[in-house]
């Protein structure tokens, strides 16, 4: 019998049920939880993210102008006791540099950030570059430079504002001014203000640069005889030597890939002596040392939230006892209607359902059973009734002298008992094949020698000619003594229904056997009972046409246990084939 489809499965019935129970336990539940807890988590989280950040571009700021961390502890110390946390600087192989307190270890602990100014976490800055702008080296300049990048940036300012755009003077970290507007410039009106001063230098820069464009010709491996140079916006030229001292070259060099990735390897070892090393950043919990955030759902919350689950609780209880009786109802209606041996509801289409039809089959098949045991006693009466009456009478007959004793009354007696014999070993051939207990012994048979004798053994027939067609030599395993009683009996059933005249024909092959007549053949309607139990196609049951009707039903056995098939055609009028097949 095939499964349940599974969305008539009465295990996902029961399963739904108790997902959609919790799942609305689970929403619910949840969703209270989450209204009443989010705000204060992205209060607090939201708190800590600034916290962490201010910290991080604080000391980022101490690292991009200290050559190490020895001046950092009272800028640390004072920033944790403002923000009530724990500050730790230690190495990458968690030695500590700097902590504002004591506290629990943070050796396994997950660092805050990396405090790097030539290395920037750019998802705490927003940034795009990984070298912090206040990282200067020695770009830094002298207070006489200063002075005239400031007189420089004034000319410019004074210049753009003649021209209608609005700037100022600004200073960047090393101390370079320069002019920026501070409105709108749509037509950029201040750009050649701007320009009059932007290939301009100092000697301090110039040092530096030379020093940049040393490391990063290295870098790039460029020829002798060509120089590197690089302006303060950080524009390469290669040129050759003798125009080295050209200050304004005529076009940039074209190769961003590798000689932007040299140049900012050589900014990071030209910068390194100037910056604090890397550190772990830990920003944590004084007393915990864990860097999460705790909160505390108010009384009110509380009783919400238990109120809610607790209705939710009740709600799956009512469910589950309306689900549980729907369920065992079906249940109660089969104990019943087994009970009172009546037909049951099978109008499901789940496990339920499928067991109810499997009842009612199971109930069917027990009233045939029934039919067939009753019919089956009646034939075994009928059948045995005739040979023992015979006896019977015979053997009255003798004892009140109106029959002789003599020879041939012990033939007829003989013959009726040899009648009797074959009926119990044919009923004791079908017990046994109904209870699994009929046993063959195959072995390499040569079917043409067994085919002879047993067409031999029938040859005396009344005007019904009998041949045999074998092709080749055929041999096959199987029980000889089997195989001969199959093929008697169907030889023995195709000769009592051919008329004087007819013929019947044994064929076989190493993979059929085939017996083919030439007589009344067989109703097409009566072609499935042919091979049941005392069934005859003379229902007047007489032996002389019909034998006793156990014939076929035992050769179906015989032919099952060897592992074959069996099967028949018919024509009314024109013969019957029957056909055992060795290879199915």
């Amino acid at each position: 019998m095939s499964r349940v489809p599974i969305r008539h499965s009465l295990i996902s019935r029961l399963l739904a049920t108790s997902v959609l129970i919790a799942l609305a336990a689970i929403v619910t539940t949840a969703w209270l939880a989450t209204q009443t807890a989010t705000r204060a988590i992205r209060q607090e989280q939201g708190r800590s993210l600034t916290d962490d950040k201010g910290v991080y571009d604080m000391l980022i700021g101490y690292a991009a102008t200290h050559p190490d961390w020895s001046g950092a502890h009272e800028l640390i110390t004072a920033r944790a006791a403002e923000l009530g946390r724990r500050i730790t600087l230690m190495t990458a192989d968690r030695q500590v540099i700097v902590e504002s307190g004591p506290g629990p270890s943070l050796r396994d602990a997950r660092p805050s950030a990396t405090v790097d100014p030539l290395e920037l976490d750019l998802g705490l800055t927003g940034g795009t570059s990984q070298i912090d702008e206040r990282v200067v080296g020695p770009f830094r300049l002298s207070d006489p430079e200063r002075a005239s990048y400031r007189k420089w940036a004034s000319d410019q300012v004074a210049c753009m504002e003649a021209s209608g755009v609005a700037a100022a003077v600004v200073e960047k970290p090393g101390g370079r001014a320069v002019a920026e507007p501070t409105g709108t410039d749509p037509f950029d009106n201040g750009a050649e203000c701007r320009a009059k001063y932007e290939d301009i230098t100092t000697d301090t820069e110039r040092k530096a640069l030379r020093a940049l464009a040393q490391l990063t010709a290295r870098c790039m491996g460029l020829e002798p005889d060509k120089k590197l140079y690089i302006s303060t916006n950080l524009h390469m030229y290669v040129l050759p030597t003798d125009q080295i001292a050209q200050i304004v070259p005529a076009e940039p060099l074209k190769t961003p890939g590798r000689a932007a990735s040299c140049l900012e390897k050589s900014r990071k070892i030209q910068f390194q002596p100037y910056v604090a090393p890397p550190a772990l950043l830990f920003v944590t919990d004084p007393g915990t040392g864990g860097d999460f955030t705790t909160f505390t759902l108010s009384r009110d919350n509380l009783l919400r939230i238990g109120g809610v689950t607790g209705g939710v609780l009740l709600a799956t209880i009512l469910v589950t006892v309306l689900v549980g009786r729907r369920l065992v109802r079906p249940l109660r209606a089969l104990t019943d209607a087994a009970g009172g041996q009546a037909p049951v509801p099978a109008g499901g289409r789940d496990e339920i359902g499928r067991l109810a039809r499997a009842l009612n089959d199971s109930a069917d098949r027990r009233d045939r059973a029934e039919t067939q045991r009753r019919a089956m006693v009646s034939d075994v009466a009928h059948e045995l009734r005739t040979p023992l009456t015979n006896i019977r009478s015979w053997l009255e007959a003798a004892q009140d002298d109106l029959a002789p004793t003599d020879a041939q009354l012990l033939t007829l007696l003989h013959e009726e008992a040899v009648q009797l014999q074959h009926i119990i070993d044919d009923l004791s051939d079908l017990a046994a094949g109904d209870a699994g207990t009929l046993r063959i012994h195959p072995v390499r048979v040569n079917l043409r020698e067994l085919l002879d004798q047993v067409v031999e053994s029938q040859a005396q027939t009344d005007g019904v000619r009998l041949t045999l067609d074998v092709a080749g030599d055929p041999k096959i395993e199987a029980d000889p003594v089997r195989l001969r009683q199959i093929v008697a009996n169907l030889v023995s059933n195709a000769i009592r229904y051919t008329p004087p005249g007819g013929a019947v024909t044994v064929s076989a092959s190493g993979s059929a056997l085939t017996v083919r007549d030439t007589g009344i053949g067989i109703d097409p309607t009566d072609l499935p009972k042919i091979f049941d139990r005392f069934w005859r196609a003379d229902q007047s049951r007489s032996r002389a046409t019909g034998g006793s009707g156990l014939g076929l039903a035992i050769t179906r056995k015989l032919v099952e246990a060897h592992g074959w098939t069996v099967t028949v055609t018919s024509t009314p009028g024109r013969g019957t084939v029957f056909t055992v097949d060795f290879l199915s």
